[in-house]
């Protein structure tokens, strides 16, 4: 079974990095796929978030690095053949963002939602929190 690991990964952490192996580990293929936020400010261009989480990746033989952007997440997983959707979750915060997505998506589509919460040791670390501390 493909899965699908979606994010903006701007930057990539050791989290989404984490999260990434963990999912290989229960599925014949990852597809770690870029997306870009609208509520967020960029910070790396898309061409530089694919290249990084492919250079990340590397050693992962079963998982890729795609790019989508202004289409439902269902879509591209019909497109791509893919069943499930995989999302870290680092507080009881992510998990009130993504749940009513994940039972959306699953209303529309019937793919389902793994939750995979992510090492303790890194629960702190968040994109937003290391582009805001890079700036300095």
């Amino acid at each position: 079974m493909r899965a699908l690991f979606p994010g903006s990964f701007d930057p990539a952490t050791h989290g989404h990095l984490d999260v990434a192996r963990r999912a290989a580990g229960m599925f014949d293929e990852v597809v770690m796929c870029v997306l870009t936020n609208p509520t967020k400010t960029g910070r790396l261009r898309l061409a530089e978030r694919l290249a990084l989480l492919a250079d990340l990746t590397s050693e992962l033989a079963n998982v890729t690095v795609d790019s989508s952007a202004g289409r439902l997440l269902v879509d591209y997983c019909h497109g791509a053949d893919i069943g499930v959707i995989v999302r870290g979750l680092r507080t009881l915060g992510d998990l009130e963002h993504e749940l009513p997505m994940a039972q959306m998506n699953r209303h529309l589509s019937g793919i389902e939602t793994l939750f995979v919460p992510t090492n303790p040791a890194q629960a702190y670390i968040s994109s937003t929190l290391i582009a805001t501390t890079a700036q300095r």
